[in-house]
């Protein structure tokens, strides 16, 4: 199997180092130079990656090319490629729909994937639409794949995996907030990083429960979490949270 990346992003990155820490047979890798850093540290780290500065030729030599760029790249770039029938296509671009790709690149052999950052190290859901035999057998070394025939269903994960940056945030201050109060700052990051994969792989082990259980469970009357969680409620900071998860939705589904 020879792969080729279009776009040499976090995900494009991820999922190459993803793919190396598997047991994926991979040929060869070849990737754009588009992101120069990311592209000639990805090169002298691996062997049988080699960096292109032609699309068109990563595309001929690959057999399974990924789309890792930005919307507005592809828009303006895909258009001037050609693709032929017998390439796999796999495309990451957040907000071009199957349809338009289609139209695009003149071939139908496309799969959309929402892949995260953490398929670096083989974890995490990855969404595939629709259904896809070849896709689900790369992605089934680097995480949980769920597939999904509707892609307009598939825009609701694509809104649900923005929330990463957020869910950052939330570790950042609650860190800065252990440094403002004396803790090392050392310390205080991994004592936040344990704490919420802790409270991650629990959700996760509990899921079948439903979350609004694990919401109440996690709470005694007039004790500390209930305290928090009132807080931010009062501050409608759940009611913005939702809003912010339209908005995107209604970005990515136009």
């Amino acid at each position: 199997m020879i792969l080729g990346f279009i776009g040499t992003g976090k995900i494009s990155s991820s999922i190459i180092y993803g793919i190396f820490k598997s047991k994926l047979k991979v040929k060869k890798i070849y990737i754009s130079s588009r992101n120069a850093k990311i592209s000639n540290k990805l090169k002298k780290k691996f062997r049988l990656i080699q960096v292109i500065k032609n699309n068109q030729e990563i595309i001929d030599k690959s057999s399974v090319i990924f789309l890792g760029i930005t919307p507005n790249v592809g828009n303006k770039i895909l258009h001037k490629l050609s693709f032929s029938k017998n390439k796999k296509i796999i495309s990451l671009i957040s907000t071009i729909n199957l349809i338009k790709l289609k139209k695009i690149i003149n071939n139908k052999n496309i799969v959309r994937a929402i892949p995260l950052p953490p398929i670096e190290i083989k974890k995490g859901p990855i969404i595939i639409c629709p259904p896809n035999k070849f896709a689900k057998n790369i992605f089934k070394n680097l995480g949980n794949v769920l597939e999904i025939k509707n892609e307009k269903l598939s825009y609701k994960f694509w809104s649900t995996a923005s929330l990463m940056a957020a869910y950052y945030e939330i570790l950042n201050t609650s860190s800065n907030w252990l440094v403002k109060k004396g803790i090392n700052k050392k310390f205080a990051d991994t004592y936040v990083a344990e704490l919420f994969f802790a409270l991650s792989q629990d959700a996760l082990n509990k899921s079948s429960q439903g979350f609004k259980k694990l919401v109440a469970d996690s709470q005694t009357p007039k004790g500390l979490n209930m305290q928090v969680l009132n807080e931010l409620k009062k501050g409608k900071f759940f009611t913005k949270f939702t809003k912010a998860l339209e908005n995107v939705n209604k970005r990515v589904s136009k």
